[in-house]
């Protein structure tokens, strides 16, 4: 028996094998992933309404808390774009502190989550949904982005789609060149940045060095981080746990689901891109265990929300890791960074961290399935742009809540479809032997029908219909269930009140090879103790047996075969052919 609170890092398994040759390739790709980190962190956090350094300390923090208690073997955690929006919208309304309250109580339902084994459940969310509110999301990022890669001269941005492109329109003409010209060149710098040099020195990096040089020598009027937020602390903060109320608590419950929703599914994500690069295999309950407990302290230290990273993570694992010790030293490069060089943050340029996020931006939106969209189901791709659209001009929470249902009504649409119900006779049976009626005696005040698919609430109105259809009730209904996969309590009750229907009427319903699942869920309502177990048959042969048994008919002669004696004759020489093979392979033996 397990037991029921379970766990157990990935770092304890990979520990046991570990050589000093594993730790060395671990050391590079953690360097590697650090350095790629430092600048995605500071522009994650910005975009999100808060500080630089929020989003360098999360990456710290809640990078080593997910490396060395997650679930996963070289998953990279920390902020990451799909929470900008989320988190940009609480802390505009609700407050800097109030956020992190929030990420607190998301850090909770996490824990929860994965403590409850809700992990595999992530699975259960349909495609569509989940590539149309990431492009949703990489469209809104992008739209934060507007003002420091083109230098607007804008006070507020407002966090309503409509509301936010209208001001930025309003203010087009207030861009300045020397801003737009050093995102640009940043970006082009980013996405042209020779592909095998990628794995030694960044392209994010590289972009981050020239441009702050090119801003610093060249004396641009630009927008940087010391003349935003005054620079970046040397160091870590004391922890500091916000002050709590009711009122605030129970305000903040829906984006705190949000933001621990949009954690499981990223994390996860992540974990199995990470499995199909490595050939591994994740324990999902216990990277949302160590999701939660990361969200929980980042906070404290006045970090923000954290999950698993894909785009780091793929950098990690290209970058020759082995093991979670490369996300630990991806945590401690950040560390040491922000110890030596936090003093040089200060004249890094808003318009070069515009540009990384554009960079991410063009990779993470799934712009692929646009043109994908009429090729797909018709269901599927309404389920897509109704998510895509509601993330970009309503809320994310919204978007998934909606999408969720939508995908849900469509699939059981398309499964009730697939139910069938009908008539079955003499000629037009194909089924095996005993399972079919073709060629059978079937007494008259006898009626067979075939059910194919699924007998659930979606679908119980074709077996009525179906049966509304006959002239009069027959004396004996044998429903064939053999194809029949699953049931559920309104197709038992329908089940039900067509057996007392017929009963009240002094006639006789027989069930013909159900299936296990159905047949289970007709034991545990005592169904079949009403129907009668002698009225639930293996097959067509005894359904009918039983039907002339209760009619008071005597059993059917058993049909005259043709070919009997044919049969018997090669029967007879199969049996001789096979006894002389064995008697030339005996002495073929011996003869050796």
């Amino acid at each position: 028996m397990k037991p029921i609170f379970q766990f157990h890092p990935k770092l304890v398994d990979t520990l046991k094998e570990y050589s000093a040759k594993d730790f060395s390739a671990d050391v590079i790709a953690g360097i590697t992933v650090g350095i790629v980190a430092l600048p995605l962190a500071m522009a994650f956090a910005i975009a999100s309404g808060v500080t630089p350094q929020a989003g360098i300390f999360t990456a710290v923090i809640a990078g080593f808390i997910i490396s060395g208690l997650g679930g996963t073997r070289v998953a990279i955690g920390g902020p990451t774009g799909a929470f900008i929006v989320i988190l940009y919208g609480i802390a505009t309304k609700y407050g800097v502190d109030n956020l992190a309250i929030c990420t607190m109580m998301a850090g909770v339902i996490l824990f929860v989550m994965g403590l409850a084994r809700l992990g595999t459940m992530i699975k259960y969310i349909p495609y569509p949904v989940t590539m149309g509110f990431t492009s949703g999301i990489a469209v809104l990022i992008f739209t934060t982005q507007i003002k420091d890669f083109f230098g607007l001269k804008v006070a507020n941005v407002p966090s309503d789609f409509f509301e936010k492109m209208k001001v930025l329109a309003e203010n087009a003409g207030t861009f300045q060149w020397p801003t737009l010209l050093l995102a640009a060149g940043s970006l082009a710098v980013i996405r042209f940045w020779p592909r095998h040099w990628q794995r030694h020195v960044p392209g994010s990096i590289v972009a981050l060095i020239l441009g702050t040089l090119a801003a610093t020598l060249m004396h641009l009027p630009v927008e940087t981080i010391g003349s935003k937020f005054g620079g970046i602390p040397e160091g870590l903060p004391s922890p500091h746990f916000p002050a709590l109320s009711w009122d605030i608590i129970r305000n903040l419950i829906q984006p705190a689901f949000t933001i621990a929703l949009l954690a499981a599914i990223e994390s996860l994500l992540c974990a199995v891109v990470a499995d199909g690069m490595i050939d591994d295999r994740h324990n999902s309950n216990q990277e949302l265990m160590a999701q939660g407990i990361a969200n929980f302290v980042s906070p404290l230290f006045g970090g923000i929300a954290a999950t698993g990273a894909i785009a780091r993570t793929a950098t990690n694992i290209k970058s020759g890791a082995l093991s979670p010790i490369a996300g630990i030293i991806h945590a401690v490069t950040l560390l040491i960074i922000i110890l030596v060089a936090a003093p040089l943050a200060k004249y890094v340029p808003l318009a070069v961290l515009s540009a990384v996020l554009v960079n991410v931006v063009i990779h993470m939106g799934e712009w692929h399935n646009f043109g994908r969209l009429n090729k797909w189901p018709r269901n599927d791709s309404a389920v897509f742009l109704t998510v895509f659209g509601l993330t970009v001009v309503v809320d994310l929470t919204v978007a998934i809540e909606i999408g969720l249902i939508l995908a849900a009504i469509l699939f059981i649409k398309g499964i009730s479809e697939t139910t069938h119900i009908t008539e079955v006779g003499e000629s037009d049976d194909a089924e095996g032997a005993h399972h079919s009626a073709a060629g059978k005696d079937i007494p008259e005040g006898v009626l067979i029908y075939r059910m194919f698919g699924a007998l659930f609430f979606g679908a119980t109105d074709k077996l009525e219909s179906a049966l509304q259809g006959l002239k009069q009730d027959p004396d004996v209904l044998i429903l064939r269930m053999r194809k029949v996969v699953a049931m559920d309590a309104t197709g038992l009750n329908c089940l039900e009140d067509l057996h007392e229907r017929l009963v009240q009427k002094g006639k006789h319903l027989i069930l013909s090879a159900p299936q296990s699942q159905p047949l289970d869920v007709m034991a545990k309502a005592d169904f079949l103790d009403n129907l009668g177990r002698e009225n639930v048959c293996a097959n067509v042969d005894a359904s009918l047996a039983r039907a002339r048994e209760i009619l008071g008919l005597p059993p059917a002669a058993v049909p005259h075969d043709p070919l009997h004696e044919e049969k018997r004759k090669i029967e007879i020489l199969r049996k001789e052919l096979a006894e002389a093979i064995e008697r030339a392979n005996n002495g073929g033996s011996k003869q050796s």
